[in-house]
């Protein structure tokens, strides 16, 4: 296992580090559960790999934790065949250390700190990983939808004129129906995990990590930003809906106007 055991320089107690790692392959993963070695719980799936983790969400999230190199690589190369591939992989690397004697949770340098690394605990600690770095993805994707609305109320700011592009306009409504329906449908990032009911005295090692990693504040934001996103996707079709209708109008008055003067021409000419 990828590891060090060293001296803590205060108390002279033993101290082992592991690594874990997130990474977001695709947007959602099958995986056979039924045949896995070392199987741990089914949902979400979780092995034990040599002396450590690997855990595996439906949307597309795996959790390596205390692995060496090598193995995350393989494992990862397997399961890139099962997912539906999102383009660049998410990915966040962390560092555990494994201390009986303190308290756990996420230290001022950004260390998670452990009792032990038992198979209720790298749950717990999986399920808030998994939430970030697909909330990362999702933060971005977010970001570059925004950077598509700018130029729009730029030109309609500083011209008056109605955007064209139609087209666009439900590319940009579908892709921000897109990213809500992933994360609220499919990582739950209010839900706690479930391994909560069997350990309920990981509660609070649960509530610090979540805190720690603003999983509610950022799932609450990305949801406010693609309410404004839908308001301002809306907001646009509505104006090129009227601005067509207008000009709708004008040519129906014109064919009107045009048949009252061939009438009186005709007319006329009898």
């Amino acid at each position: 296992m990828s590891q060090i055991t060293h001296l803590d320089g205060d108390e002279g107690t033993p101290k082992r580090s592991v690594r874990a790692r997130a990474v977001l392959l695709g947007e959602r993963i099958a995986i056979d559960r039924s045949e896995q070695a070392g199987l741990v719980s089914t949902a979400p799936l979780c092995v034990r790999r040599e002396d450590g983790f690997s855990v595996v969400f439906r949307y597309g999230a795996v959790v390596l934790v205390g692995l060496r190199p090598a193995s995350e690589e393989a494992f990862l190369a397997d399961l890139a065949g099962e997912s539906a591939l999102i383009g660049p992989t998410e990915e966040e690397q962390f560092r555990i250390d494994l201390r009986p004697d303190r308290e756990e949770g996420l230290t001022p340098g950004g260390i998670v700190q452990l009792k032990e690394l038992s198979a209720a605990r790298v749950l717990v600690l999986a399920d808030v990983l998994g939430k970030s770095v697909a909330l990362a993805r999702y933060e971005k994707d977010i970001a570059l939808v925004f950077d598509t609305i700018e130029p729009l109320a730029r030109t309609v700011a500083a011209t008056g004129k109605v955007p064209s592009g139609r087209r666009a306009l439900m590319r940009l409504i579908g892709s921000a129906l897109l990213v809500q329906h992933r994360m609220s449908s499919r990582i739950a990032f209010a839900e706690k995990p479930d391994v909560l009911w069997e350990h309920p005295e990981l509660e609070r090692l649960y509530a610090k990590l979540e805190d720690e990693y603003e999983i509610i504040e950022r799932g609450t934001l990305l949801n406010d930003k693609m309410d404004v996103i839908g308001a301002a996707a809306r907001t646009f079709t509505d104006m090129i809906d009227t601005a067509r209708s207008v000009r709708l109008e004008v040519l129906v008055v014109m064919l009107i106007l045009a048949e009252l003067v061939v009438t009186a021409l005709t007319l006329h000419w009898r």
